[in-house]
Formats: C-alpha cells, structure tokens, sequence
C-alpha cells in the first residue's frame, strides 16, 4: 500500500487538531458477557485482528511536494499523506484497563487524552465491567483517518465476522490518479466558485444575526465528559407517525426540548433561545475514488428551544430541515465544510488552529447521526448491547451530541467540556423526559 495525500477536508481536521483540544470522534461499545476475563480475551483478539487491517496501519506524515500531477493543484505545498507505518505495533493501540464501575466516566477521561500524531490515529481501551458480566470498547479515531462511516468500517473490520452484513472488508487498494479533464476541470472549477461565494455570504449571514448561547459555548479548558442515553425505537416511530416527518426530525427536536429542559432546571432560562445546530451530511458515494477520505456538507438549523411545546418544536424542525433538504446539501451556511476543497494546502497548515477558533461563530452545537448495521455485533462471541457514538468537540463550545440506531434502541452520545458541563447527567435525563413529553403530546 502507497502514499496518499490527505483529500483537503481530512488536512483541515489534521491541522486543527491540537494536544490542547484533539479532534477525534470515538464510539463506546458495552459487550454482555458471561465471563470475568472476556474483556482480556476481547483485547487480545483486537490487538490480533488490527494487524490485518490496513486501514489501521495508516500513518499521517506532512509532505511538502505532491506526488502526482492530478493532486499538485491543491496540495502543492504544506500537505499531509497518509502511508503504512513501517513500525506498527497493535499493542500500541490496544489497551486493558483495570476495571470501571462506570463506562462513561471512564469514557470521558479517555477521550479528553489526544492520539499520538506520529502513530496511526486511532486506539481501542477495552474496559472490564466490575460486576464481571459486561465489558466496553473505546474506540477512538482522528476525524483526519475517518469519518463516522469509515471509522465503522474500521472497528467492524475487527469484531467478530460472522454476525456482519456481507463479507468481511477486503483490503484497501490504493487509489488511482484519473487522468485530469482540463474542461471538466474549468468548468468545475467555474461552478464551485459560485457555490463557495453562496456559501461564504450564508456563512457571513449567520454570524451577523447570532445571538450566543452562554450555556454551549465555554473557553476551553480540554477536559471532556461523557454521557449516553438508550431510547426505544418504537417510540419514536409512535411520534413520527403520529405528526409527520422522519425518524431525524424526531431525533433533533428531542434534543431541542432536552436542551430547553436543562436550562430551565439549572436556572439559565431557555426564554428566546434559538441555538445554531450543524447537522452533518455525509457526501460519500459507493466506491469513491477516496474511500478513507471525509466527504461531509452539512445543514445549519435554528433548535428552537425557547418553543414551549413540544408539538410546535417538532414542527419548526421539521420544517427547517425540510427547507435545508430542498436547498440541497451544497448550498447555505452547513455547507461550509466544502470550502475546505478552496483552500490550499498551505493555508489549511496556516489557517487550521484559526479555523478551529472560529467554529463557535459558525455554529453552538453538533447533533450529528452515525449508521449502524442492523445485525447484531459481537466481539469474542459477546454480544454488543449498547453504543454510544461521540462527535468532536469544536474549540470554544460545550456540547456535541451523536445519535445511532441499533437493533431497535435509538443510542444519545453526549460529548461535553467537563468544567463547562459538570451537570451533563442532568441533560441526559433530559432527553428521556422529552421523548416522554413528545409521546403524552400525541396522544388523543
């Protein structure tokens, strides 16, 4: 396997990372088991199966020249390649832990914890269960190496084969340089610049008219916390049967009313609030040409959290991501991401650490959903009972929310600064009070 350079979204991840505030997601996994040393076993097979996974033998090291003609254009200067490593180790990445009578507290500590940038971006902390009859898996990967999809793809490749959808992955070849189209090229390149003007004045606009959340925004101070909420998948189709819309237009105005709920217990008032929310879309097509590679746009909404019932806030997100889906996930202030492909690779290197500062004026808050295959996961003949996907956190705010789907239970990750979120228990509940409070409000 060769050499690849990072496609310009991945090296604008790469480069806004810091030791101070990492940008990796993760995804904490909670095995039943029947045995107290199935946790050691599950950490032996990880550390096994890594080895023959080539994704996760993939370092990123900075390169200064490109190394095709097709990749000189945007990455000429100041880039960043991935490429084996040489001197992978799995031991490296797979790590025991002594037993936590808490996965989420356990969880948090070790998300606040960068990845070593010399090594292959990613780690699996496997946590025995005190009680002896569960265990977790951590699994943490660089927003740089994967997005939420490839980083599925990932630790699938490392769980049991049997119980997943189709074959096991096959190992990754190397992609082809096309052969560059010099009028497709200008023609592209023609169109992509009036959609990145459309999405800079979107953007512009979107700061100009924001009124801050003191709540979600914090100065950063690195520490993270983490939370996870369980709720049924019937009832939130019972809602979205009920009044219209999709099973995610449930999934944010429960997070809206959650929000609304939890400052008003801790006394901050949700009167007026309209929080800005990205909503992630990925962009990846079968088959693309770069695989690995992040391909996300997005749809910024306004949460209306100062709604005080809970039907019409189900509507005004229903409506709003309605407008967004019209609009299409190229255009508006979500879809600032896609600027990243305007920006020379020196400039992401230059303009990273400023990128990442800037986020809080862009966007308060991340609710973002993963897929889950819907056969069950086991690792080691474990069966996996919950997972928690958790988004990164962006510099300057204080909560990221990640939702998945799986086996009939809709799974909350919530991501928090510990110093600016002490109370994230308090949301957590929270998000169980307005599913209930959206199911009371259908009734006849």
């Amino acid at each position: 396997m060769t050499a690849d350079l990072l496609a310009p979204l991945d090296l604008a991840f790469w480069n806004m990372d810091s030791a101070e505030h990492p940008m990796h997601l993760g995804a904490l996994g909670v095995f039943a088991s029947t045995s107290p040393t199935a946790g050691a076993h599950a950490a032996d097979l990880l550390a096994a199966r890594a080895a023959g996974v080539p994704g996760l033998r993939m370092r990123i090291r900075d390169v200064w020249q490109p190394l095709t003609w097709a990749q000189a254009l945007p990455s000429a200067f100041g880039g960043a390649a991935r490429e084996p490593d040489p001197d992978f180790d799995p031991l490296d990445h797979v790590h025991l832990h002594a037993p936590a009578g808490d996965f989420q507290a356990a969880a948090g500590r070790l998300m606040q914890r960068p990845l070593e940038r010399g090594r292959p971006p990613w780690e699996a902390h496997v946590l025995p269960g005190e009680d002896g009859t569960s265990f977790a898996v951590l699994f943490k990967f660089h927003h740089a190496l994967a997005d939420g999809l490839r980083a599925l793809t990932l630790a699938a490749a490392v769980l049991d084969p049997a119980d997943l959808p189709g074959r096991r992955p096959r190992p990754e070849e190397p992609p082809r340089a096309p052969r560059p189209d010099v009028r497709r090229l200008l023609r592209d390149a023609v169109s992509d610049a009036g959609r990145a003007l459309d999405i800079g004045a979107s953007v512009a606009l979107s700061t100009l008219t924001a009124r801050p959340t003191p709540a979600l925004t914090s100065r950063p101070t690195g520490t993270r916390r983490t939370a996870g909420v369980v709720l049924d998948l019937d009832d939130v189709h019972l809602v979205r049967k009920a009044v219209g819309g999709t099973v995610n237009d449930v999934v944010i105005a429960v997070v809206a009313g959650a929000l609304r709920r939890w400052l008003d217990e801790r006394g901050d008032g949700s009167e007026g609030v309209a929080p800005r929310a990205l909503i992630p879309v990925s962009r990846r097509r079968p088959r693309a040409a770069h695989p690995q590679g992040n391909r996300l746009s997005g749809y910024l909404i306004r949460l209306p959290v100062g709604e005080p019932d809970p039907l019409a806030r189900l509507a005004a997100v229903r409506t709003a991501m309605d407008r967004n889906k019209d609009a299409g996930p190229h255009r508006g202030a979500g879809a600032v991401a896609l600027l990243a492909d305007h920006v020379p690779a020196l400039g992401h290197r230059l303009g990273g650490p400023f990128a990442g500062r800037a986020a809080r004026l862009w966007f308060d808050i991340l609710v973002t959903s993963v897929p889950l295959p819907g056969l069950g996961l086991r690792l080691g003949g474990n069966p996996l009972a919950e997972v928690f996907p958790y988004a990164p956190l962006a510099r300057g705010q204080s909560l990221a929310v990640a939702v998945s789907t799986y086996r009939g239970r809709v799974h909350y990750g919530l991501v928090a600064d510990a110093q600016a979120v002490p109370d994230l228990d308090r949301l957590a509940a929270a998000v169980t009070g307005e599913l209930a409070a959206l199911i009371t409000a259908c009734e006849p």
